[in-house]
């Protein structure tokens, strides 16, 4: 396996962070984070300091244009809400309540712009596998497996070429082992 630096094992279950999420806390407390941290510049950018319930105004803001906003503070705002049906965040409930998959479809008119120094298409990759890892309700288990293992890479700021993310979905789609699928993630995306 390649090593960069700025990569660590996680201590609660042993991936590379957040790729344990959801099912180790730390590692979904980590993903959760990617999200949080647009939240609050954009909060402190546009109006200073709010308290929660300032926050919850500006969340329902938010979610009314989700296309004028970044899809890290759409995917917040939404946190911030609860859904009527389930209970949840709204969103994050589970497939089949209705206002959390037409919230969660809603998510995707958010606004992708690429970090500084990394490829085009992996800020739209980091969010699809955020999204995915976050709320896997209705993905199969294969397809989970791959978006959260992916995730270590990703905010490395690497993105695998097409052939290399097809032929990783194909193993996975093949019944590939956590492990077989680490090693192509980790061994080959971003060379290339």
């Amino acid at each position: 396996m390649r090593t960069v630096r700025s990569r660590r094992r996680c201590g609660e279950c042993g991936h590379w962070e957040p790729a344990g999420a959801p099912a180790c806390e730390r590692c979904a407390a980590l993903v959760d984070e990617i999200v949080e941290e647009g939240w609050r510049a954009f909060v402190e950018r546009e109006f200073g300091v709010a308290d929660p319930p300032g926050e919850r105004l500006i969340a329902e803001m938010v979610v009314d244009e989700p296309d004028r906003h970044p899809w890290r503070v759409v995917d917040a705002a939404y946190d911030r809400l609860t859904c009527p049906e389930c209970g949840g965040r709204l969103s994050r409930g589970p497939s089949g309540c209705a206002p959390c998959d037409l919230a969660n479809g809603f998510r995707f008119a958010a606004v992708e712009i690429d970090r500084p120094g990394v490829p085009p298409g992996n800020e739209h990759a980091l969010r699809v596998n955020v999204a995915v890892t976050r709320r896997p309700y209705g993905v199969s288990a294969a397809e989970v497996l791959l978006r959260r293992l992916s995730l270590p890479i990703l905010l490395d700021g690497l993105l695998p070429t097409t052939a290399q993310a097809q032929a990783t979905k194909a193993a996975a789609n093949a019944g590939a082992t956590e492990a077989e699928l680490a090693a192509l993630v980790y061994g080959e995306w971003g060379r290339g």
